[in-house]
């Protein structure tokens, strides 16, 4: 049972990394419809809220002060900051750029857990395979056409992005051992919530009420709340507390060959050669990665 749980917990990563790959398409079509980052945001995340008190225990606070702060910085770093981070860097920078750098998490989560905790050191596997893998998301993000130009605040808000997440799963898996995961997960998605609001001060909704009853509208924002955020934010937090924040965030690498493959299915984008290669290098790192 304990070897079906690990199994179990690695498909769970595998499937919120292929949901999220092609989460962009949904974005893209609510932004062309009007909406901004932050609203999508706060949309997706009040749905996920709503939804997840179906199965959430109604437990309100947690134990401790401490954990309430660790869980309004849950909020914050896998929420408000991370997501404003990353959609502010996709308007001033390359979205090039921004997946290449993203696609770092899995090495800086790892290095970040090192430097907080120095028994958890970066196994050889993790490093080759990590350089693989990197190799070949560089491949898969240029698809054949290499364009980098220097953004330095869009690259550094990327950056920011990439320390959100990694701080995230560090932070629920101090809390995954006392907690429920979907208790905590509903703390990140009000957390999540409460903080992006301040920067509506600077981007206010600007939204017409008519825009919410296209169908493709509700149905993106449906998507994005209940499965991209309410369930693949569980199944993440449940593969957290099962085989750990660095193997966990090793799938990440797949987010790209996800994108690829949905863009060139939804939106008609070719696929080189080179993206090829760099799907079989990123597949190769994963595999190297996670091997036992």
């Amino acid at each position: 049972m304990k070897i079906l749980n690990i199994y179990g917990a690695h498909l769970m990563a595998i499937a919120t990394v292929v949901i999220w790959g092609t989460t962009f398409v949904s974005t893209k079509v609510l932004i062309n419809n009007g909406l901004t980052p932050i609203e999508i945001l706060i949309y997706r995340f009040t749905i996920a809220y709503a939804c997840i008190w179906f199965i959430s225990p109604k437990k309100l606070w947690a134990d401790t002060p401490k954990d309430e702060l660790l869980l309004v910085i849950a909020g914050l770093t896998g929420g408000s900051l991370y997501f404003l981070a990353e959609n502010t860097a996709l308007e001033i920078s390359m979205a090039s750029n921004v997946g290449l750098i993203i696609s770092t998490t899995p090495i800086i989560t790892a290095l970040v857990q090192y430097l907080m905790d120095r028994k958890k050191r970066p196994g050889k596997k993790l490093i080759v395979g990590s350089l693989i893998a990197l190799l070949g998301v560089t491949l898969v993000v240029f698809n054949g056409s290499f364009v980098l130009q220097l953004s330095p605040l869009g690259d550094i808000l990327t950056l920011v992005a990439v320390l959100m997440w990694a701080f995230y799963c560090i932070v629920f898996q101090k809390l995954g051992n006392r907690y429920p995961t979907v208790f905590i997960t509903r703390k990140v998605f009000f957390y999540g919530v409460i903080t992006i609001l301040p920067a509506l001060f600077f981007r206010p909704i600007t939204i017409k009420t008519e825009t919410f009853f296209h169908p493709i509208v509700i149905l993106n924002l449906l998507f994005l709340g209940i499965i991209a955020s309410m369930l693949c934010y569980i199944m993440w937090n449940l593969a957290v507390k099962r085989i750990g924040t660095v193997h966990t965030a090793n799938y990440l690498y797949i987010t790209p060959l996800v994108t690829l493959f949905t863009a060139a299915i939804v939106i008609n984008e070719p696929i080189t050669w080179i993206a090829i290669v760099g799907c079989i290098l990123i597949l190769t790192g994963v595999y190297i990665t996670e091997k036992k």
